[in-house]
């Protein structure tokens, strides 16, 4: 687990990294380990989380955890040093953050990625109802989840982020076949799009 000092992410103090690691899921595709970025483990995949509710945090806690390195901010103005600090694979962003939503975060982040200012990472929004995804788009977010969340959907959508794909819910995603939900019978219309041709 990773705490927060000042708003950004720092490795717990007292937490054995060797032990750590071996309760990590390994990715094969993680760039790997920079030893110049602190709070960074090798070869586990890091999930950077922005948002100000204690909920939201805890359920992504509870579903990704375990498989991989969770950081977390409070602020959307915090972000971009996070992702500069970390160089996280998945950035979490919830719609409401603090004084710096998640659409602007997002367009930001996107930005700074193609001027080359930053790492590349996969941007899932978190939007808080269905009409919010029109907006998610045009944050040039990789995909979004409406909530209620839960934790087999956000695995599934973290997984298929880092396999490359797109994920998407709502009403532009009832028109694709590949579906989160299957057995969980909880939300409807979430996608998850491959980026190769068919």
């Amino acid at each position: 687990m990773v705490a927060v000092a000042d708003g950004l992410p720092t490795a717990e103090a007292g937490t054995s990294s060797r032990t750590f690691i071996r309760s990590q899921k390994l990715h094969p595709r993680k760039r790997g380990f920079c030893p110049g970025q602190p709070g960074t483990l090798p070869g586990v995949s890091v999930v950077l989380l922005a948002t100000d509710s204690d909920g939201i945090y805890d359920e992504i806690e509870a579903a990704v955890g375990g498989t991989y390195q969770v950081s977390r901010v409070r602020a959307g103005e915090h972000v971009q040093k996070a992702c500069e600090q970390l160089t996280p694979d998945v950035i979490l962003l919830d719609l409401q953050i603090g004084n710096m939503g998640g659409m602007a975060t997002s367009m930001l982040l996107k930005q700074e990625m193609r001027a080359g200012r930053l790492d590349d990472a996969e941007v899932l929004m978190l939007l808080d109802r269905e009409a919010d995804v029109w907006l998610a788009g045009q944050a040039e977010a990789d995909g979004w989840l409406v909530k209620p969340l839960n934790s087999i959907r956000i695995r599934k959508a973290v997984q298929a982020l880092l396999d490359g794909d797109a994920v998407r819910e709502g009403p532009a995603a009832q028109q694709t076949s590949t579906d989160l939900n299957a057995g969980d019978g909880d939300a409807e219309g979430t996608v998850v799009e491959g980026t190769e041709a068919d």
